[in-house]
């Protein structure tokens, strides 16, 4: 009988190895997709904080009024987190590579 070693792949210079032509669990893609859309969704409902707060409201209101959020920043960081979650998601629903 002849013993038969499975080809290993590895990433990052050996920090990260699998089977070659292992696919990716389906819970593993499902999550990148709830990932990348929770922190998108945070990121844009968060962005100016919480100002209806009824305790904290107010200090808020006025940090946000003194320090000015640049919302010509924001926009693009939150398009960053679009561009990295569809390039994870097409990643992970690609055929492996070997």
């Amino acid at each position: 009988m002849e013993s038969t070693k499975p080809k290993v792949k590895e990433y990052a210079d050996g920090w990260i190895t699998e089977q070659a032509g292992t696919e990716i669990p389906g819970f593993l893609k499902l999550a990148y997709i709830v990932i990348a859309g929770g922190a998108l969704a945070y990121f844009l409902i968060y962005m100016n904080v919480d100002v209806n707060h009824s305790e904290r409201g107010h200090l808020v209101l006025v940090m946000n009024t003194a320090t000015d959020a640049c919302a010509g920043l924001m926009y693009p960081i939150a398009a960053m987190i679009v561009i990295f979650g569809v390039v994870v998601v097409a990643f992970s629903f690609g055929k492996p590579h070997d």
